[in-house]
C-alpha cells in the first residue's frame, strides 16, 4: 500500500497495521456502547471482530487511525461495498453497486479528542486511497443524524444522496450521502 500519512498537530492520521488493531476495536466498541447506545449488533458490526481480515488484508479496502503516542483515538475504514437492502432503499443498492463503490465505514473519534480535525483528516485519507483505485466510481456512507454532529459534518464534506426525513420512515433516521471523486463522472 502507497504511503498514507499525515501530522495533524499532536497526532499521525496513517494507514493501520497490526499493531493498531486492539485500539482501533476499542475506538469502534465504545462508540457503538456510549455514543450509540445500542452497543454491539452481530449484524452491524460483524466487521469489527475481524478488522484485520476485513481492513488490511483485502487489497481494496483499508482501514486508517489516528493516534496519539501509542493510543488510537480515531478510526476510519473503507470497504468495496455499496449499500445493502434491506436495510436500506433498494435504489441505493442500485445506484451504487459493489464492484464500483467504495463504502466508508467506522468513522470515529474519542470525545477528548474531538475538534481537532482527525475525523476529516481520516477522511480525507480515505478519499486519497480510494482515489488511487479506478475501479471505485463512487464513496459512499449513511449516518445516524440522532448522533450529535454527525449530520452538519457529513454535509460539510459530502451531497445528500437520501434523507428518509423527507417521508419514509426510518427510526434510525440514516442519512446517505455520496463523496465526490476527483475525475470520475456520477
Amino acid at each position: 500500500m502507497p504511503q498514507y500519512r499525515h501530522s495533524v498537530g499532536p497526532y499521525d492520521v496513517q494507514a493501520a497495521d497490526k499493531r493498531h488493531v486492539d485500539g482501533a476495536r476499542s475506538v469502534m466498541l465504545d462508540t457503538f456502547y456510549r455514543d450509540f447506545g445500542y452497543g454491539y449488533r452481530p449484524d452491524w458490526h460483524w466487521d469489527v471482530i475481524d478488522l484485520d481480515g476485513t481492513y488490511l488484508t483485502p487489497e481494496h479496502h483499508a482501514l486508517f487511525v489516528a493516534t496519539k503516542g501509542d493510543d488510537v483515538v480515531g478510526t476510519t475504514a473503507v470497504r468495496a461495498a455499496g449499500p445493502k437492502s434491506p436495510p436500506h432503499p433498494r435504489f441505493l443498492t442500485e445506484r451504487y453497486p459493489d464492484d464500483t463503490t467504495a463504502q466508508l465505514f467506522r468513522v470515529y473519534v474519542r470525545p477528548e479528542h474531538r475538534r481537532c480535525g482527525l475525523a476529516r483528516a481520516l477522511v480525507g485519507l480515505a478519499i486519497e486511497f480510494v482515489t488511487r483505485q479506478p475501479r471505485y466510481q463512487a464513496l459512499y456512507l449513511h449516518t445516524d443524524a440522532r448522533i450529535d454532529g454527525a449530520e452538519p459534518f457529513w454535509r460539510s464534506m459530502a451531497t445528500p444522496v437520501h434523507d428518509p426525513r423527507d417521508g419514509d420512515h426510518d427510526s434510525y433516521q440514516t442519512v446517505h450521502f455520496e463523496i465526490a471523486l476527483p475525475g470520475r463522472p456520477r
